[in-house]
Parts: structure tokens; C-alpha cells; sequence
């Protein structure tokens, strides 16, 4: 009855309606849904209030794992080989933090661009946050394999593999954004 009255709601929601169809377009749609639906009222059915919200989303998990990742590396007891992927992923997450920046920046100098104009800072902001989940990613690599095995490895990739799933989000929808001007 609960779960039945809640999708009754959403269904009753046009802007939850547009979030959950265009988080479609994304390669985590559950991730996506669950991470834009608190902003519904923001976002309404604006395609470009989405693509910033998700892009601020991703920023704001990005920052959240820099802190994470910069706390994690003070800890005493860390074995050299964890010390040097902290200190490797924390400068991946913080080049992430602020190719993400720049893209919302960009995304508001576009304004109400046109033609080529519009093409260049589109062209901009999928290459920052394209990067940006390169990053992501490269920090993970620091922990792959068997010799990095244990908690902090474990912590690390959970934090990082949300972040890179926002941030992936955030870039299908850019592309789809890209795509409709």
C-alpha cells in the first residue's frame, strides 16, 4: 500500500516524471534518480536546471571524497604503499573537484548561446567532466589489486565508485542536453 501510494505520487509529479525519464539516458538510471529527486522542485522540467543540478551533485560528492580521502591519509598505521594511493587519489579527486567546478561555470557563461558559440562551451564542459570521471577512475586504480587488499581499499573504492557513477550521470546528461540545442 505504501510503495503503491508512493508511485502514485511520483507519477502525479511532473518533474519527477522528467527526472526518471531522463535519467534513462544514463548508464546508473536508479543512482540517478535517487541523487536528482530531492532537487525536483528546482529542476521542474528544465533540461538545463538538470544538467547543473547533476553537475552540483557530483561536485558536492567529489568534495565530500576529497575531504574523506584527505582525512583518510593522516591516519597512523597506514601501510607506505596505502599512504602513496591516498596521496595519488587525493590529487585526482581534487583535479575531479575542479574540472567539475569548471564545468558549471562554463555551463553558466553559456547563457543563451547559439551556433558556434553554444557548440564551444558545450564542447568545454563535456571535456572537463569527461575528465573529471577519468580522474575518478584513475584514483581507484591506486588501490587495484591484490597487494592493496583491506579497509581502506574497501572504503575508498565505495566512496570513489558513487562519485564516478554521479559524475557518469552528469556527462550522459550533458551529452543528452547537447544533443536537444
Amino acid at each position: 500500500l505504501v510503495a503503491s501510494a508512493a508511485a502514485a505520487a511520483v507519477a502525479a509529479n511532473p518533474a519527477a516524471s522528467f527526472i526518471r525519464s531522463s535519467c534513462r539516458a544514463t548508464t546508473y538510471p536508479a543512482v540517478c534518480v535517487q541523487s536528482l529527486s530531492p532537487h525536483a522542485t528546482t529542476i521542474q522540467k528544465s533540461p538545463g536546471q538538470l544538467v547543473t543540478t547533476a553537475l552540483t551533485v557530483s561536485v558536492d560528492r567529489a568534495r565530500s571524497a576529497k575531504v574523506f580521502v584527505a582525512n583518510l591519509a593522516k591516519f597512523r598505521g597506514l601501510k607506505p604503499r596505502e599512504r602513496a594511493a591516498l596521496k595519488d587519489c587525493l590529487e585526482e579527486v581534487t583535479d575531479s573537484v575542479d574540472r567539475l567546478s569548471k564545468s558549471i561555470q562554463e555551463l553558466k557563461n553559456m547563457g543563451r548561446a547559439r551556433g558556434p558559440d553554444y557548440v564551444w562551451h558545450m564542447s568545454n564542459l563535456q571535456t572537463w567532466v569527461s575528465a573529471a570521471l577519468t580522474d575518478d577512475s584513475t584514483c581507484m586504480d591506486g588501490f587495484a589489486g591484490r597487494v592493496m587488499e583491506g579497509r581502506v581499499k574497501t572504503s575508498i573504492r565505495a566512496r570513489m565508485t558513487n562519485v564516478a557513477q554521479v559524475t557518469s550521470n552528469a556527462l550522459a546528461l550533458c551529452n543528452k542536453f547537447a544533443g536537444k540545442y
